[in-house]
């Protein structure tokens, strides 16, 4: 395979970017050009959501090919569109043949949650360390403990007391199913995983299988009733517009935790729940914070 690399200015990215489909490149990725030097700029967006910009001031865009040929022929047709202004070919250059299936098991390692609670990929030995676990490999849906979010919920329920004070559990936006699975490791008997994703859900029942646990996934009308505890890790806007749905859902006396929310959008969650309960900061991690409720 051979990579062809353009540098572009920012309002040039996307327009290269289609061509590049267009000429049914393998692969398109873009980088800051100026990445690790003091020219170096921070451009990221909330998990799901799309960026604010398409690029950087000074963009690397980066596109796959088979062959020598392909990639050549690329650059030419590039070069002769009036949009290729201001854009300059680095070079084309072959991409040396790897192991990509061991590459990539390499850039997931096991994940603490708590000193004795622990997410493992499966082709990994369980730490010593790991009382309880959850066998989880990278996939299509979200949620593999590596996101602070997902984290700080797995912490919340590790650190409940007993059984007992989950409950019946509803995991609302479910992904790929890693807190229903964690409740069940902790002792809950009752559990319903449900996303608006059906290959989340399929997900969540295959994950489930795979760490030997027992819980009902479905589509979202599946969520029937009170729950003792009821877990959403989803982003600050949808949690908003769910504020009734979600509070209807919780026992007297249960939990409500949430999580997918910046710090600086505490406030806007705390006025959105009010009418129905008192949300508080419960935890943070690297600017993402865990919110949670008595009914």
């Amino acid at each position: 395979m051979f990579e062809l690399s353009l540098l572009c200015p920012e309002d040039r990215v996307e327009t290269v970017s289609d061509a590049f489909d267009a000429l049914e490149a393998l692969s398109v990725s873009v980088e800051d050009a100026d990445a690790q030097t003091d020219a170096e700029q921070a451009l990221f967006g909330e998990p799901g959501m799309p960026p604010p910009k398409d690029g950087w001031q000074r963009s690397r865009v980066v596109a796959l090919f088979p062959d020598q040929a392909a990639a050549d022929e690329a650059r030419q047709l590039l070069e002769a569109q009036d949009f290729f202004e201001g854009c300059r070919v680095l070079g084309v250059t072959p991409v040396a043949d790897q192991d990509w299936v061991r590459l990539t098991q390499s850039q997931f390692a096991p994940v603490e949650i708590t000193p004795d609670f622990w997410i493992v990929p499966t082709w990994h030995e369980l730490p010593e360390a790991a009382v309880r676990s959850i066998r989880l490999d990278p996939g299509l849906a979200f949620g593999t403990g590596t996101h602070p979010t997902t984290r700080m919920c797995l912490r919340w329920i590790a650190r409940q007391p007993s059984a007992y004070a989950l409950g019946r559990v509803l995991d609302y936006g479910c992904g790929s199913g890693i807190l229903a699975i964690g409740a069940a490791k902790f002792g809950a008997q009752a559990i319903d995983a449900v996303d608006i994703d059906p290959a989340a859900v399929e997900s969540t029942l295959q994950n489930a299988e795979a760490n030997g646990v027992q819980l009902a996934a479905g589509l979202p009308d599946r969520a029937q009733g009170s729950y003792q505890t009821v877990l959403a890790n989803i982003l600050a806007t949808p949690l908003k517009v769910l504020a009734p749905l979600l509070c209807g859902h919780v026992a007297p006396g249960g939990h409500l935790v949430l999580a997918g929310i910046l710090e600086r959008q505490a406030d806007e969650l705390k006025q959105a729940y009010a009418p129905y309960v008192a949300l508080e900061v419960a935890d943070t991690e690297d600017g993402w914070i865990l919110m949670t409720a008595r009914r």
